[in-house]
């Protein structure tokens, strides 16, 4: 419609509606057409020239002011964290169910804890979506990607772990060093005053959510329970079975191991060690209610387990990217035991 106008002699053009709003040709070209990158007062400003100019008639302003659908993309990592499955089953069911009303949604797997292939994703599906939802690995080419996109005028939104980036429009999840903190002092206070050792498993410090929560651990064992010694941290790639073989090779090399605290995802494989080697005396803390932990809470081979709702997270990713000046609260930590299992 649009490009036929502007090709007829003696008609306005999309030249006549820029000069008159005192814009480039190329804001009028994504005004009318729909495309990002352009702020809401350009937008108006850009439609009421070309109304003006009658460029556009009620029928066409109509089509354009009418509000249409997000199209949102969730990039979350591959592999076998259970969680993160059950969350990719979350989003597959609300793309089965959504309606004409509802968001437009897709949600894809990429490679896991590889910074040059969540980048290149992020990149690609820019070229589709007015808003992305991710779990963010801290790496610069991921900030590189981030910055170039959030130009384009998509929404940025991180989730689980964030990027701390100023091109983000938003974080959802917890606050991950006070959920830290909160694993180190239910751990310092169930090993009861025995002295010995302690230890962290995680996916990767490439995830901020897995740093920041070990410092808050560090920093709560150091001033409230400096008789327990930390052991290194092990990189588990929250994957069941590296998990597993991290757990036996601590509980060979620290006889005195009395806790664990896994701060990624893939418990079952930790659960299983324990379980194999009869150490139920070890307090072991974990992430993400899903079969493996509900099963592993049930047995007696886990503690406790700090748990966010598939739904709640991703309605809230949704939300952030639909009303991006809201400002959006870290969500509420929810710690399950054997006894409260919903």
């Amino acid at each position: 419609m649009c490009s036929e106008r502007t090709s007829l002699p003696g008609r306005v053009q999309m030249v006549d509606v820029a000069a008159r709003a005192g814009v480039s040709l190329a804001t009028v070209d994504r005004v009318i057409n729909r495309r990002k990158g352009v702020k809401e007062r350009t937008r108006l400003q850009v439609l009421d020239a070309a109304v003006a100019l009658g460029f556009l008639g009620s029928a066409d302003l109509r089509a354009l002011t009418t509000s249409q659908q997000p199209k949102i993309v969730f990039l979350l990592p591959a592999g076998t964290n259970p969680y993160l499955r059950d969350l990719g089953e979350h989003l597959r069911e609300r793309v089965a169910a959504q309606e004409e009303s509802s968001p437009r949604i897709r949600c894809f797997f990429i490679e896991g804890f590889n910074a040059a292939a969540l980048a290149e994703a992020i990149r690609r599906n820019a070229v589709w979506a007015d808003g992305i939802a991710f779990f963010a690995i801290d790496h610069p080419e991921v900030r590189e990607a981030v910055a170039e996109v959030a130009l384009k005028g998509v929404k940025l939104v991180t989730i689980v772990s964030d990027l701390g980036h100023a091109d983000c429009d938003a974080y959802v999840g917890h606050e991950n060093r006070s959920v830290g903190r909160t694993a180190g002092l239910l751990i310092g206070r169930f090993v009861n005053g025995r002295e010995g050792t302690v230890a962290l498993v995680a996916g990767s410090r490439h995830y901020r959510a897995h740093s920041e929560r070990e410092a808050g651990f560090l920093s709560i064992q150091e001033e409230l329970f400096p008789h327990l010694r930390l052991v290194g941290m092990r990189e588990g790639h929250d994957d069941s079975g590296q998990n597993y073989r991290h757990t036996i090779a601590l509980l060979d090399q620290n006889p005195d191991l009395l806790g664990i605290y896994n701060v990624g995802g893939s418990s079952g494989g930790i659960a299983r060690a324990l379980t194999e080697r009869a150490r139920q005396d070890i307090v072991f803390i974990g992430h993400g209610l899903t079969r493996d932990t509900r099963n592993a809470l049930v047995e007696g081979a886990m503690d406790a387990v700090f748990n966010t709702d598939p739904g709640t997270l991703i309605d809230r990713a949704i939300d952030a990217i639909q009303k991006p000046d809201r400002p959006v609260a870290p969500m509420k930590l929810e710690i399950i035991f054997r006894e409260n299992l919903p």
